[in-house]
């Protein structure tokens, strides 16, 4: 049986950098993966992951406590010191979606 409505939130997706620019932005995504978990405590999980068979693509899994969490999550000076750090890097595409939550369950 389903549980009832957490309210979370889940964005999944992708994005592509050129090649030589994927482990750099790597690299900046490990800082702000971690300063977004240790202090925001709306994140459930924040993950970056370098896609083994695409040189350019990384793959992108958050989980959210709610909206509300989410669009602080932007407002934080962790984000802006990011957005500064990648600002030279090529992003050559992007597909990201925001998926409401609405029931959970374990697998196990």
């Amino acid at each position: 049986m389903a549980e009832e409505n957490t309210g979370e939130i889940i964005v999944a997706g992708w994005m592509d950098y050129e090649p030589a620019d994927r482990y750099p932005m790597l690299g900046h995504l490990v800082e702000v993966g971690r300063r977004t978990r240790e202090e925001e405590p709306g994140c459930l999980d924040y993950a970056m992951t370098a896609d083994p068979t695409d040189v350019r693509r990384i793959r992108v899994y958050e989980r959210w406590v709610s909206q509300q969490a989410l669009d602080e999550h932007f407002t934080t000076a962790h984000i802006k010191d990011f957005r500064a750090a990648t600002t030279g890097l090529t992003r050559v595409g992007i597909a990201m979606d925001v998926f409401s939550v609405g029931a959970a369950r374990s697998l196990r």
